[in-house]
């Protein structure tokens, strides 16, 4: 008993130390210009690649001591966040490298970048003049980029025995890594909360707009709403869009004994009562998984869907326009990927509007559904 006591103090005190800090968001209005052409989005894009690549950089220098103590945590898993790094290097050089191939239309943000040691030079000395055009922006940015990068490496910190989206256990895992520059694939996740669901509403949104999204389902939902209306009535609420599943129940799937049967279970729910719209994915809740399910996985036909940019519009956490402007910082930094939404939040009734405004005349495009993690 009193090692047991012990042991629920320890585990107590380590999750007080590893509370996350605040999560990252972006006036947008500190920006001076409109996003109204590719060029434009462009110029804010390599804004947000060399202010990220700077706070990037200047992290290396701290140790592991200093770095378990910014992240707020006991102990760091070193070489998962060293592998998370050099990913995030990967990606910066071949969005920059995307990004300026506008500098013969608008030479803003524009240096000599040709390979990962240049990118890097370029990081170490970026700074923003204090008569520059950008410099209300400057200082904000810093600040969201910080608070960023301190969430992508406290999840690479405690990764693998606590996993997330930030790394993969294989290929039968996917995220937005290899679609195209200025590509984005919208989902939808359902989270723990029942109400208020505004699948509805979004799917209609969707359609509207001509655009489609994948939603991820719990099976215990569905079968709550066909015990409440009929199966004509749900295909026709998802009609044109994606329903991958997330479980039987919104709970961890790295721990629970019965997991398989939880993803099993849910996925031959949806795929018999909504075979038009039904995709072989899964997206673990929380990006919570076992690193040994591989086979499994396989076996059933499935892929592990995580995602590229959270919106972080779960609750107690960012609503409406805080959650589209974080999105929309995201999409300039990473210039692909799969964006990732809490249908249960009423947020999305704002944030998703504001965000397809806002892209409208940028020249990116919307993956649809259907091609997805093929």
């Amino acid at each position: 008993m009193r090692i047991a006591f012990l042991i629920s103090i320890w585990l107590l005190s380590v999750a007080a130390i590893a509370a996350p800090g605040d999560v990252a968001t972006l006036d947008r209005s500190t920006w001076p210009e409109k996003l109204v052409s590719p060029t434009l989005f462009d110029v804010a894009s390599r804004a947000e690649i060399l202010m990220f690549s700077s706070v990037l950089l200047a992290s290396e220098a701290l140790d592991e001591p200093a770095m378990a103590q910014r992240l707020g945590l006991r102990t760091i898993n070193l070489e998962s966040v060293n592998r998370v790094r050099q990913h995030l290097w990967q990606r910066l050089l071949a969005n920059y490298n995307y990004a300026q191939q506008s500098c013969d239309q608008d030479a803003s943000f524009c240096f000599l970048v040709e390979d990962m040691p240049t990118l890097r030079e370029q990081a170490a000395k970026f700074q923003v003049s204090a008569d520059s055009y950008y410099i209300k922006w400057a200082e904000p940015s810093r600040v969201f980029h910080t608070q960023y990068l301190d969430e992508q490496l406290r999840k690479a910190a405690l990764f693998p025995q606590t996993s997330s989206e930030v790394d993969h256990f294989g290929d039968y895992e996917r995220s937005g890594d290899g679609m195209h520059d200025r590509l984005f694939l919208l989902t939808f996740d359902s989270a723990a909360n029942a109400a208020p669901d505004n699948t509805a509403w979004v799917t209609e949104y969707l359609r509207k707009s001509n655009m489609s999204g994948t939603f991820f389902v719990l099976g215990k939902d569905i079968q709550a709403r066909l015990a409440e209306q009929s199966v004509s009535h749900l295909q026709a609420t998802y009609s044109t869009q994606c329903i991958g599943v997330q479980g039987w129940e919104f709970r961890s799937h790295s721990h629970w004994q019965d997991w398989q049967d939880s993803v099993r279970r849910s996925a031959e729910l949806v795929k018999s009562k909504l075979p038009e719209n039904f995709v072989p994915l899964f997206r673990p809740p929380d990006g919570q998984r076992r690193s040994d399910a591989e086979g499994f996985f396989k076996a059933q036909g499935l892929q592990v869907a995580l995602w590229d940019i959270d919106a972080q519009d779960g609750a107690g956490k960012l609503k409406g326009n805080p959650s589209a402007q974080r999105v929309l910082t995201l999409m300039l930094l990473w210039r692909h990927g799969v964006i990732n939404f809490n249908v249960k939040q009423d947020g999305v009734k704002t944030a998703l509007p504001w965000l397809v405004t806002q892209t409208a005349p940028v020249g990116i495009g919307w993956e649809d559904c259907q091609d997805a993690f093929r």
